[in-house]
């Protein structure tokens, strides 16, 4: 292969690259409006958020569903490679976890108005909800068992009994504002220590 053989690919891929990365940060501006607005939050805001046109939002996402799946795939996935990354950097597997599930807070407040917005297209939901499944509970899984293995927290708790309890406690935070969830996950997290004898 000649140098420049190999240096006609450069150009695509840093294409590629860029394009990722706009999507990223297209995503990531329509999470943040949807945490302040609902996932009704205009599209133009949107935009305006990110740092695009209305045509490039509308060229990667035809509707609104299609832009709502989207988040809420990137977001179930920054926190699923949140989970071994806090793990590697975290003092301790209990700090991770709480890192953890504050992460996973965040993105179930973004999730508020998912199911309303999707409710025409319930096969398109149930997909979302295994595929939220597939991904968060075996990390959930990896922090609760390195806990455990480190003494910090009682073995055998189940991750998806976890998720669901934090899940119970942040429905109705964004309807009452005397209503603190993040409280109440930190009292159940902290909760899941070992007694001390």
């Amino acid at each position: 292969m000649h140098a420049s053989d190999k240096d006609a690919g450069q150009p695509d891929r840093s294409k590629r690259v860029d394009a990722r990365r706009n999507k990223e940060t297209l995503l990531d501006a329509a999470a943040a409006a949807f945490v302040a607005s609902g996932v009704e939050a205009p599209v133009r805001d949107i935009a305006a958020r990110a740092g695009v046109g209305l045509g490039t939002i509308y060229r990667h996402f035809p509707t609104r569903a299609d832009l709502i799946i989207a988040v809420y795939r990137h977001q179930v996935e920054a926190c699923a490679e949140a989970g071994p990354a806090l793990l590697a950097t975290a003092p301790t597997a209990h700090a991770a976890l709480e890192r953890w599930i504050d992460l996973f807070v965040d993105f179930l407040v973004t999730k508020h108005g998912l199911a309303a917005a999707l409710q025409s297209d319930n096969t398109g939901f149930a997909t979302l909800h295994a595929y939220f499944l597939d991904r968060l509970v075996p990390v959930c899984a990896q922090l609760l068992d390195a806990a455990a293995e480190s003494g910090e927290i009682q073995p055998g708790l189940q991750a998806y009994e976890l998720m669901r309890g934090v899940g119970n406690l942040c429905i109705g935070a964004e309807s009452d504002p005397a209503y603190d969830a993040r409280r109440l996950v930190g009292i159940l997290v902290g909760g899941l220590r070992e007694p001390l004898d």
